[in-house]
């Protein structure tokens, strides 16, 4: 019996490495490859952040596994598109005033489009990763649908919201139904080099954590002094720069006055970074555009749903008010602390993924 071909994403860590030995279990002919994405600037080699899923040391490590798991492995260059598609992009929204959020950038428009084109090349069926959510299709619909992973506490389901119907039907989740612990028993139990590897926390490409030096060695012109405003328009101090600042941020302002303040917009026509208290850090309304409707098709009236304005964030009940195919605005039950523009909002029923868009605008109503 010929065996299905899979393409693995081998990050280098102790859940790709996994997904791969599990995939072999089952059967699969499985090939392991690893997306070389770090850029090679002042950021790379002589600060790189070992065990992140960019760094040199990944390559190293996931070839190490391969060896042990005895599959093909290849490394493939995606430095220019990454560079393009995720740091560019970073970079070019801190300083329009937004906060991105790079990995879901990077799911979308580098990793599986990259992964998918790859796998077919090599006559396989599908292209798996260690991500934890699921899939699932539905007969009803028609469609292949995203879905939050059995580990609420290592769903990733929130960054994947735009896979399209065809990278749905080929991707397999094969830690979708794990936790994080038998994933790290089933690592020892394997005998995987990386059992005991730390995941990595920070944002791949930017050296110690430190988004404001990267900022500020990529896009010097952008990041000027200017105003601190309350919200009548009154001068209260003096900022760094716009990209330094997010929605929500209280610490590192520098502002003394009679209650603690918080960032509550952010100007970029006037330069301004706008300080009022914390209740008006609360917005009941959003606007998201580039909707990915990923397990339903376009819903032609509003509908309800649970919604996610942040990766780790709470859901929020909330009414989604289809305004075109890619547009919605999103009218939540309560206030929601911190919408910030550039992040994704995230649609759920249940379970499922309804689709996702990027944030806009906030308001209060």
């Amino acid at each position: 019996m010929v065996r299905e071909r899979v393409v693995v994403a081998m990050s280098g860590g102790v859940d790709s490495s996994v997904a791969a030995a599990l995939l072999k279990e089952q059967g699969y002919d499985v090939v392991g490859i690893t997306m070389q994405v770090w850029p090679q600037s002042e950021e790379d080699p002589a600060h790189e952040k070992a065990g992140g899923c960019c760094s040199l040391s990944a390559v190293e490590d996931a070839r190490g596994v391969a060896y042990q798991l005895g599959i093909p492995y290849y490394v493939i260059n995606l430095r220019q598109t990454f560079e393009h598609e995720v740091i560019d992009y970073f970079c070019r929204e801190y300083a329009g005033g937004r906060t991105p959020n790079p990995c879901i950038v990077c799911n979308h428009r580098v990793k599986f489009l990259a992964l998918l084109e790859k796998a077919v090349a090599l006559g396989a069926r599908f292209i798996a990763t260690g991500h934890y959510a699921r899939t699932r299709y539905n007969e009803d619909r028609g469609r292949y649908a995203l879905l939050r992973a059995l580990d609420e506490r290592k769903d990733q389901s929130y960054a994947l919201y735009g896979l399209t119907q065809y990278q749905l039907a080929h991707t397999l989740f094969p830690l979708g139904e794990t936790t994080k612990e038998e994933t790290r028993r089933l690592a020892a139990q394997l005998g995987l080099s990386v059992a005991a590897k730390q995941d990595s926390q920070e944002i791949c490409f930017v050296p110690n954590d430190d988004y404001r030096g990267f900022l500020q060695r990529r896009i010097p012109d952008k990041i000027k002094p200017g105003p601190f405003l309350d919200q009548e328009g009154r001068v209260l101090g003096t900022h760094r720069g716009i990209p330094y600042y997010t929605i929500g941020q209280r610490r590192g302002l520098g502002i003394a006055a009679s209650e603690p303040l918080y960032v509550v917009g952010l100007d970029c026509e006037r330069n301004a970074v706008i300080l009022g208290p914390h209740q008006a850090v609360y917005k009941n309304r959003l606007r998201a555009k580039e909707i990915n409707w990923v397990s339903i098709p376009f819903p032609r009236k509003p509908l309800e749903a649970q919604v996610k304005i942040r990766y780790n964030g709470p859901f929020a009940s909330a009414l989604i008010e289809p305004l075109a195919e890619h547009e919605a605005d999103v009218t939540f039950e309560k206030g929601v602390r911190a919408i910030a523009p550039g992040q994704a909002a995230v649609f759920y029923c249940g379970d499922e993924v309804l689709g996702g868009g990027i944030i806009s605008a906030a308001e209060a109503c």
